[in-house]
């Protein structure tokens, strides 16, 4: 006997429809069975296996498991008779899946990947298509935090188990595979997001409930791009991590994530999970209860805008790129009679001065108001800091993020010297606060 669970089956593209100015899209459930499962391929009476191709440009999944590269169960084989599903790279879909299966059912749902025929031999079913290729490119995941992230793409055509790898280093965006309506029977990508410092080797398999990782992983996502363009960006709590049977269920996760767009376009936003505000199954934004009562918010990004999963580190220990530490200094100095409000963001990039026009020896600005929200979008245009121009000329560089904490500390200097001393200071102490 094997073991189910019931997870939540994000954007289901088959269907969105616009009520009173709101996307709401048709979800069903997928019922998703641990790596023992059956999944339904059929098995060879002689015992013939396939080899993985590894010349294909596919990404192998657990390659020194009975699997062998597969994007299958690590002891499942590629046998004679058999569909055997594979990985395809970040941003990628498979393409190698029956075209008459047109709606989620068993066993339709099983008949994607190579196939593996009687003799043993590897074919690719449809000669006319590629492995893979790109998806829209309209989703990304972005990680904000100090360690790498694991999402972990569920396999459909497949066992839907969470094996298709994609792996985040801190501080970087790697696009995610976002289907159009074009993808096997209209569905879209999920995604199981692991908290910072797994690998995809550990989180990327089912797991078991003694880990916060895997089919356990505190979080789900998912994204589609519809036939107008507009791309659905979907984050909310894990059905499973809920569970009575879930040890670690009442534990707040360390981390948290968020959808965000940079130009601010996007609707539906703020769309976040924060645990350390909002706790267990909580979502700041227009939230509902999806399958097995897990919270969850959709995005919904216009025609050739890219929206972002971010995942950021929670509470004290928020990552350095989620604090806008605004410093508020005024700058008196006879010879050059200006005034200056300076901002700093503390965030691993370099200092910045937000205005609407940029500084310079001959600015006199008197006051500088802006205004900030959490997760709004934010940019900045490159300024030279004017009482630091005869000590210690800094120019500072454009660049657009997103904010979600405001801090604010006052000070004054007299001279530009002072100023660069206070201004050197705080930075440091920011940074590594």
């Amino acid at each position: 006997m094997f073991s189910q669970s019931t997870i939540i089956a994000i954007l289901a593209a088959t269907s969105v429809l616009s009520v009173q100015g709101a996307e709401v899209h048709r979800h069903h459930k997928h019922d998703l069975f641990n790596e023992h499962a059956d999944t339904g391929v059929k098995l060879a009476e002689r015992g013939n296996t396939c080899s993985f191709p590894s010349d294909a440009g596919l990404v192998s999944v657990t390659s020194d498991s009975l699997n062998g590269g597969f994007a299958m169960s690590p002891d499942q084989a590629c046998t004679a008779g058999s569909w055997c599903p594979y990985a395809c790279p970040p941003g990628q879909v498979s393409v190698q899946w029956d075209p008459s299966v047109t709606s989620y059912s068993y066993p339709g749902s099983q008949y994607g990947g190579l196939y593996c025929n009687a003799n043993g031999e590897l074919e690719k079913p449809y000669d006319d298509r590629p492995y893979c290729q790109d998806g829209t490119g309209f989703a990304k995941a972005r990680n904000s935090a100090s360690q790498q992230v694991a999402f972990c793409q569920t396999v459909l055509p497949g066992n839907e188990a969470m094996l298709i790898p994609t792996n985040v280093e801190a501080d970087s965006d790697v696009t995610l595979a976002v289907p159009d309506p074009s993808y096997w029977a209209g569905t879209a990508a999920h995604y199981y997001i692991n908290a910072p410092g797994y690998d995809i080797d550990t989180a990327c398999v089912w797991g078991t409930k003694d880990k916060p990782y895997g089919n356990w992983s505190p979080y789900v996502g998912g994204v589609n791009t519809d036939s107008s363009g507009k791309t659905y960006v979907k984050i909310g709590w894990n059905p499973v991590y809920l569970e009575e049977a879930t040890p670690f269920r009442n534990e707040l996760p360390t981390f948290g994530v968020r959808v965000v767009c940079d130009d601010g376009s996007c609707n539906g936003t703020p769309c976040e999970i924060d645990p350390s505000k909002v706790g267990v199954n909580g979502i700041t934004g227009s939230g509902s209860s999806g399958a097995g009562g897990g919270a969850f918010c959709v995005v919904t990004a216009p025609k050739g805008v890219t929206a972002h999963i971010e995942v950021f580190e929670t509470g004290s220990s928020s990552s350095k790129r989620e604090v806008l530490a605004e410093r508020e200094v005024e700058v008196e100095d006879s010879a050059m009679s200006t005034k200056t409000i300076i901002h700093t963001v503390t965030s691993a990039m370099v200092s910045i001065v937000p205005t609407s026009e940029s500084l310079n020896n001959s600015s006199e600005v008197s006051s500088v108001e802006l205004s900030y929200r959490p997760s709004s979008s934010f940019s900045y245009i490159a300024a030279a800091v004017t009482p630091l121009q005869a000590t210690n000329s800094t120019t500072l560089s454009n660049t657009t993020g997103s904010l979600t904490q405001i801090e604010q500390i006052s000070g004054s200097a007299k001279t530009g010297a002072s100023l660069a001393a206070i201004f050197a200071a705080f930075f440091v102490s920011a940074l590594f606060a």
